[in-house]
């Protein structure tokens, strides 16, 4: 059934023309950014980005109330791709969902809202990993990294504690990094 809306503009806009919607899923420094980049010339996307958002705003610079601000950043975002996916638009949101819950809260939020999402898990073999991370690290120190933070062992310790690999039910594409 074919929906047409009235919007306050006066305008009569078809519920069906959604836009595209893909949710990375990946461990830090998996590849999330250099996939999204690729997808996002493909898909003529836009690319929402935690990490870009999070450095452009406090430079990555919150300290002990990083938690905080990255919560409540990560809840206006995830309503605004929701407001650009439903204007039309193709969005490419840069997340890691770390857990299984976080994917299975954010496809259900989606879900509710009408927008059929795509989550692409960029899974990263373990050397190729630790080889993203000595390059990130040194881009960093060299004055070159950008929205990245430096990563240090009780950094690494932290998050891969938190890491849950998602299952094949979970993820709808598996996006293997390759760096031969």
């Amino acid at each position: 059934m074919k929906e047409e809306i009235i919007s306050s503009d006066g305008l009569s806009h078809n519920s069906q023309n959604l836009g595209k919607l893909i949710i990375t899923c990946g461990k830090i420094c998996s590849g999330k950014s250099v996939y999204s980049k690729k997808l996002k010339d493909t898909l003529n996307a836009v690319v929402i980005s935690l990490d870009e958002a999070t450095f452009d705003l406090i430079n990555n610079e919150q300290g002990e109330y990083f938690d905080i601000f990255s919560e409540k950043l990560i809840k206006y975002l995830t309503k605004k791709v929701a407001e650009i996916v439903k204007a039309g638009a193709n969005v490419i949101f840069e997340r890691g969902l770390w857990t299984k819950a976080a994917r299975e809260k954010i496809r259900k939020y989606y879900n509710d809202l009408g927008i059929p999402c795509e989550i692409h898990y960029v899974c990263v073999d373990n050397e190729t990993w630790k080889k993203n991370i000595e390059e990130r690290n040194q881009r960093i120190m060299e004055g070159r990294g950008g929205s990245d933070f430096y990563l240090n062992k009780g950094l690494m310790d932290k998050l891969s504690s938190k890491w849950e690999e998602p299952s094949q039910e979970e993820i709808d594409v598996i996006y293997n990094v390759n760096r031969d």
